[in-house]
């Protein structure tokens, strides 16, 4: 199986709109899963019309752990507040308190304490599930919890689902969170081929830089994408001599259009919404394809 992260550094450049309809091109002619890795907003799924209720399975799931003081244990030195770094414990009627949404679950309180009076239960931080596509391919995703941390150990998760849902698919399609934190490194840690969507703004160009960077350190193959090409002529140019100064290659180039927001509102890929763009996106899996 053949793995293909789809990227972006910023968020609203279309990463997920341009997935859910190479998603579609890919299926095809070939066996796919969809994996939707950016758990802390999820919205592959609702691309492809696929509210919580149509999950075929969703449930809660641990991927993180919370401090527990024992009292009847706890001689009150203060080593446990004095080395959270997260500033998670607090002193309340002189009774340490652990706030649930400031721990980490990093351990360090439990191991600085002298009495054992520290330990890390797990939480139920996040929600996992899959669901089928009218395209009958699966997609694999994850919400976590408001207020909760372990994002990319979510993602890890949503993968590992997507891998059991089709363990003789041809291809598995990720889509990253944007940014370039835990999430995105857990998404793209592994792959065989990278696309870096960017649009031609200052701070489209500026965060496609770090998010080649993540790519590049864990020597993955790759290519770009330019949405709404045509919003910023002069960053565009600066996008295209940007690609051919690192060797590069750019695979489409796609025009502003307001389809793809109508496609957007009817929860559709816009490849189902608006013909023209069949072709486009067969162009860009055949490129894909070449490359990997």
């Amino acid at each position: 199986m053949k793995s293909i992260v789809i990227l972006s550094g910023k968020g609203g450049v279309g990463k997920s709109s341009i997935t859910a309809s190479l998603a579609v091109s890919f299926s095809k002619e070939n066996k796919i899963v969809c994996a939707d890795c950016d758990v802390d907003a999820s919205n592959l799924s609702l691309l492809f019309s696929l509210t919580e209720d149509k999950y075929e399975e969703w449930k809660p799931i641990s991927t993180n752990q919370i401090a527990v003081i024992d009292y009847k244990k706890c001689i009150n030195c203060n080593k446990c507040l004095e080395n959270c770094y997260f500033n998670a414990i607090k002193l309340k009627n002189e009774k340490k308190i652990v706030n649930d949404f400031g721990c980490e679950g990093c351990g360090a309180c439990q191991l600085v304490c002298p009495v054992n009076a520290i330990t890390l239960k797990p939480i139920n931080n996040s929600f996992l599930g899959y669901a089928k596509t009218k395209y009958d391919f699966f997609i694999s995703s994850a919400q976590l919890q408001p207020g909760n941390s372990g994002s990319g150990k979510v993602v890890s998760k949503v993968r590992e689902q997507a891998l059991e849902l089709e363990k003789d698919a041809d291809f598995l399609i990720i889509d990253s969170a944007a940014g370039i934190g835990c999430p995105v490194i857990a998404s793209v840690t592994g792959t065989d081929y990278a696309i870096v969507v960017t649009e031609p703004t200052p701070s489209g160009f500026s965060d496609l830089k770090k998010a080649i960077k993540i790519v590049d350190h864990f020597k993955i193959k790759k290519g770009i994408i330019i949405n709404k090409y045509d919003i910023n002529p002069l960053f565009t140019n600066k996008l295209e001599k940007y690609t051919k100064d690192n060797s590069i290659k750019i695979i489409k180039k796609i025009p502003f259009d307001k389809n793809f927001i109508k496609a957007m509102t009817k929860m559709i890929p816009i490849i189902d919404f608006d013909d023209q763009y069949n072709s486009l996106f067969d162009e860009i899996k055949e490129e894909v394809l070449k490359e990997i």
